[in-house]
């Protein structure tokens, strides 16, 4: 074999290895520790062609968390090989639709699907609210099913937790969760999430631009998911939409481009940095090496370009 073809091989295997489908049979081999996999890697609020809206599941013996619930996020679980019935815990990081629609969608589906014994739901200051609003437009279904199916009350199987500021949102005996603020204008309560397992660190930065502090949040975590904006692409967008300077301004405010993403990677000396939350979410002329070039001008650690049903 030539060296050249033997280079090839070697990074065809290192390219399998860093983007892992998620099997449906893997949940049935009962693994432990925590298992990361990305349900939907786009950014924005538009359903996409190539990606799904954001959700990331983190499977922690067992039990699985879901970050943010993108339109979409029942069906990608499926596809996961998470069965909804087994839904315990789920994580908002702000209250945009992208990372909120299908909530109490998704409380419903797991409802329906095999009742869980209980569901905690974790976000910023509105997250009970809107957990009330959608029990009362769905009351005349879920009081339908109570008596025609004899399902428990899906009122009594949530408990919604509102926070308004860092700190430990969730601790008990496989993780702990904490939350630090980040900048996502103009929404204050934007929200990374550190989740510290017993076998390893993930944290996932919710939606924000530049922010110095995030590095100090991620300080030595095995795994850094970091949204990544790539801005040509976004400008070439932006030539076919009438809204463009008013759009521009916001994206600039309020997401991170691939060089400061690297920043914030090599300031934390994480492990690894897995980019999604991709902004554009839905154009697939960007390839890796475009998303990874300006990462890499910061980072030397090992980068994963995310994709849906990834498990890193």
């Amino acid at each position: 074999m030539d060296n050249d073809r033997r280079q090839f091989l070697i990074g065809a295997a290192s390219l399998a290895l860093s983007s892992v489908p998620f099997s449906n049979a893997v949940l049935g081999q009962n693994k432990t520790g925590a298992r990361l996999v990305l349900l939907g890697t786009k950014g924005g609020p538009s359903v996409g062609e190539f990606r799904k809206n954001a959700s990331t599941l983190l499977l922690i013996n067992g039990a699985p968390y879901v970050i943010d619930c993108g339109y979409g996020v029942s069906r990608q679980l499926i596809a996961a090989g998470a069965p909804l019935a087994r839904l315990r815990y789920i994580f908002i990081t702000h209250h945009h639709s992208d990372h909120n629609l299908e909530y109490g969608a998704l409380l419903y589906n797991a409802w329906v699907t095999g009742s869980p014994l209980r569901i905690d739901s974790y976000g910023p200051t509105g997250l009970e609210a809107m957990t009330q609003a959608f029990f009362e437009y769905s009351k005349f279904d879920i009081e339908t099913r109570i008596a025609d199916e004899g399902r428990p009350d899906l009122r009594k199987l949530v408990a919604a937790h509102d926070f308004s500021g860092p700190g430990v949102v969730l601790r008990n005996d496989d993780v702990k969760v904490t939350a630090r603020r980040v900048r996502h204008p103009p929404i204050a309560e934007a929200y990374a999430f550190r989740f510290d397992a017993k076998d390893r660190s993930v944290v996932i930065s919710g939606d924000t631009a530049y922010a110095p502090e995030l590095a100090d949040f991620a300080k030595d975590a095995d795994v850094l998911v970091h949204e990544v904006m790539y801005l040509p692409a976004v400008d070439t967008l932006l030539k076919r939409v009438p809204n463009a300077g008013r759009l521009r301004e916001h994206l600039l405010a309020s997401h991170t481009v691939p060089e400061d993403v690297g920043r914030i990677a090599a300031q934390a000396g994480v492990k690894t940095l897995v980019l999604s939350h991709f902004v554009p979410g839905d154009d697939n002329t960007i390839t890796d090496e475009m998303w990874t070039a300006g990462v890499r001008k910061h980072f030397n650690g090992r980068i994963v370009v995310g994709r849906d049903l990834m498990e890193i």
